[in-house]
């Protein structure tokens, strides 16, 4: 029961418990790490994609100056009102938009970031070609995607434990997806391909996941992402049960305490020519 165009639905009160849970789990310490590779490259301009509620955004808005513009896209509405309903530092930009299809001319930005969002880009060249158009000559792309899911625990455990709940067909959301663009060769063919010519930067970014009880972190991946979708269409009245089975996995590995299991990730940077 693989349905591909729910993988980016991010709607209902996804957004909410996105932002409320699934941020300061996984996202926070990628977010600072990809606005502190950003500072330096003194971009008087910069478009996010796939913004998702905007902690990345939050993060730019707070290290580049005032007078750098940013302007920051998602496709799903429902993630860019709950982004922009959230206090940044100074002023910032809100578009719908859809990374396949950017709607800026040509040579607009010195910079273009993207913080996850490439996993879900149903053709990534084309995404990044069109990065590669409305970056300025040496300007820069700069991304970063999970690493596989057997090197990011929580998420591993939790697909896992609700594989033995739906046996006949265990929901892959978060395998299929988030943790399914993480080899190096794909990025460079896929940059190539989108007409970048430089050869990219790519490091591997070990961070920790934290959250004060098994409880909070199954809850921030079987109701704060699409990962909820693929349950509900399986049995729509067993989330509840899901998410308690996933808490119970994460729980019998991590502790009935506070849990801290550990996050990969690869950032890619490469230039504009």
């Amino acid at each position: 029961m693989i349905n591909p165009g729910a993988d980016k639905v991010f709607a209902g009160n996804i957004p909410a418990i996105y932002e409320s849970h699934l941020v300061p789990l996984i996202f926070e310490p990628y977010a600072t790490d990809l606005a502190r590779r950003v500072a330096p490259k003194s971009p008087a301009s910069v478009l996010e994609v796939a913004a998702g509620t905007g902690v990345l955004t939050r993060h730019l808005a707070s290290v580049l100056p005032e007078t750098v513009s940013i302007m920051a896209t998602d496709l799903n509405q429902p993630m860019l009102d709950h982004a922009s309903a959230i206090w940044t530092k100074r002023p910032v930009a809100w578009r719908q938009a859809d990374a396949m299809q950017l709607p800026f001319a040509d040579r607009m930005f010195d910079a273009v970031v993207c913080q996850f969002g490439a996993m879900f880009f149903p053709e990534k060249a084309r995404a990044f070609s069109e990065a590669r158009r409305v970056l300025k000559p040496g300007g820069v792309f700069l991304f970063n995607v999970w690493d596989r899911i057997e090197e990011n625990e929580f998420a591993d455990v939790v697909t896992t434990a609700l594989a033995s709940m739906f046996p006949e067909d265990p929901p892959r959301f978060l395998a299929r997806t988030p943790h399914g663009y993480h080899d190096r060769a794909a990025f460079e063919r896929d940059l190539a391909a989108a007409g970048f010519t430089a050869f990219p930067d790519i490091d591997t970014v070990t961070a920790r996941s934290k959250a004060d009880s098994a409880k909070t972190a199954a809850f921030a991946y079987c109701q704060g992402t699409p990962l909820r979708n693929e349950i509900e269409a399986r049995a729509p009245s067993r989330l509840a049960e899901a998410t308690d089975l996933a808490t119970q996995a994460i729980a019998s590995r991590f502790g009935r305490g506070p849990v801290d299991g550990k996050t990969q990730a690869h950032m890619i940077s490469i230039e504009a020519r």
